[in-house]
């Protein structure tokens, strides 16, 4: 579990997040959802440590993350997964050599022990035999799915997903989220959501913040998101001029 607890951030005289608090739970899909420049980013930024809040905590498992050492906090980021956006694959490593470098970096495994692990991993997210494949010769779904072996690699406590689906076609975007959901169950894992894909949020959203202007404006499910009365966030769900059609009436 995290808790973040009146988060407040700042830069400048522009305020970006304000007093934000929430719960994201283990072994749920946790989506925090807004427009552009809402606070979103930033309140990941502030959840693993890239900014420092100017008031607030956060919590991993009752650890105060913001308020420990810098070399208390390595310790908790050594358990925290993360999918960038673009996937971030380094283009000169084939796919195991991508998915085990965490490994290397912060285990003492065997070869004979990393070899299983990223072979376990392939598995986990459907690219069995892919070992010596390049980025360059991947799918645009395929890289997502490598970066996902090599989030959880270190098998982390906490997942973090940027953007997912972003830079694919709806079918694939499924596949993603489906294996993200998948992951999280089978691993036990706290795993924190942050897009703008409304097909994410109805196929996985376990349990939703939407961020508006900074506030925390929103909670609920997958199931409420759509009978909800909260006028920002059905113009949010019901954004494109198709789906305003479907808009409910008051």
């Amino acid at each position: 579990m995290i808790e973040i607890k009146n988060i407040n951030k700042s830069f400048g005289d522009r305020k970006v997040v304000n007093d934000v608090s929430f719960v994201f739970e283990t072994g749920k899909t946790n989506i925090v959802i807004g427009e552009s420049g809402s606070g979103k980013t930033t309140i990941l930024k502030v959840m693993v440590g890239l900014h420092a809040p100017d008031s607030g905590v956060v919590e991993y498992d009752g650890r105060p993350f913001t308020q420990q050492s810098e070399k208390e906090k390595q310790e908790v980021r050594k358990e925290i997964g993360m999918l960038f956006q673009g996937g971030a694959l380094f283009d000169s490593l084939t796919v195991e050599q991508n998915v085990a470098f965490p490994l290397d970096m912060f285990t003492n495994m065997s070869q004979e022990e990393k070899n299983e692990r990223v072979n376990y991993c392939l598995a986990k997210v459907k690219l069995e035999g892919r070992n010596k494949l390049f980025p360059a010769e991947l799918s645009g779904g395929m890289k997502k799915r490598a970066a996902l072996a090599r989030a959880i690699a270190n098998n982390p406590k906490y997942l973090f997903c940027d953007e997912p689906n972003s830079g694919l076609d709806p079918k694939t975007s499924l596949v993603i989220d489906a294996l993200i959901k998948e992951i999280t169950q089978d691993l036990g894992m706290t795993t924190v959501v942050i897009t703008h894909d409304m097909n994410s949020v109805m196929e996985i959203g376990q349990k939703i913040l939407f961020i508006y202007k900074g506030n925390n404006w929103w909670t609920g499910t997958n199931k409420e998101i759509l009978t909800t009365d909260n006028e920002e966030i059905l113009d949010f769900v019901y954004a494109s001029e198709f789906l305003k059609q479907l808009k409910p009436r008051k």
